[in-house]
């Protein structure tokens, strides 16, 4: 099973990359199921109805979130009637949405799950306290095929959990930081692992954001109010394929478009 995740869409011209290019990409590499994190998609991060409604369209089975999950007011419309979307995990029971979906392939299931880390960007319980009660219950459930999108700052956490659920998730993928990483590996007991994946959005920004604004907040040090920037765009994503029978990763593949 081939699984194609696209990172953090950023921006108008994030959603029309993304847009164009989930079915080509869907069918270069065959990918069975398609996963994009959209938490930046709307203009002040966020994402709205329309946009989640056109990643579907353009052949994504499921969107996931992060630490913008609630920037888009709209969110609280449809996340809680929608099994496509996902915010992270960590969240307290209440919390509208859910932190995980399970996607039926028909010959497999395969669970998505949604998780945001600690260190420099939430002070939600942990992500590693979360995880191992929804592993357990995943596989009394039968479902072996598992892919984490890992939101989160700071490498360190994102390996270190990598790591510690090695042999339990088929991928942890990291989301968040937005720059392709050069360290996607396939760890000693099979998980596919990726600091982060990157993320679609203006080729020249400063992650997304209008170069000038950027610069202009460190040069001050004064707080500015920062505007996602357009024109030429790029997609980052990877290309994960799992053992059908075990779940546990064969390869990973960056691409960036």
């Amino acid at each position: 099973m081939k699984i194609l995740f696209v990172g953090d869409i950023t921006g108008t011209c994030g959603m029309d990359k993304a847009t164009q290019e989930l079915g080509r990409l869907k069918r270069q590499y065959g990918a069975d199921l398609v996963i994009v994190n959209g938490e930046n998609a709307a203009e002040r991060n966020g994402i709205t109805e329309k946009q989640f409604r056109d990643l579907r369209f353009a052949g994504a089975d499921v969107v996931t979130l992060g630490n913008h999950a609630w920037a888009n007011q709209e969110i609280y419309n449809f996340i809680d009637r929608e099994d496509a979307i996902i915010r992270p995990l960590n969240y307290p029971a209440g919390t509208p949405g859910k932190g995980y979906t399970i996607v039926d392939m028909g010959r497999v299931q395969v669970a998505v799950v949604n998780l945001l880390g600690n260190v420099f960007v939430s002070s939600l319980p942990s992500p590693f306290t979360m995880i191992d009660d929804l592993l357990k219950d995943l596989k009394q459930q039968g479902v072996r095929h598992i892919i984490i999108d890992l939101h989160a700052e700071a490498t360190s956490e994102k390996i270190a959990f990598a790591n510690y659920v090695d042999g339990r998730a088929g991928a942890v993928l990291g989301t968040h930081t937005h720059v392709q990483t050069a360290d996607a590996c396939v760890l000693p007991k099979g998980t596919a692992y990726i600091s982060d994946v990157g993320m679609t959005g203006a080729v020249h920004s400063v992650l997304g954001v209008k170069t000038e604004l950027s610069v202009q907040q460190f040069v001050t040090q004064i707080p500015v109010r920062f505007q996602h920037a357009e024109g030429e765009a790029k997609l980052c994503a990877v290309v994960v394929e799992l053992d059908d029978k075990t779940g546990m990763a064969k390869s990973i593949l960056p691409i960036q478009v």
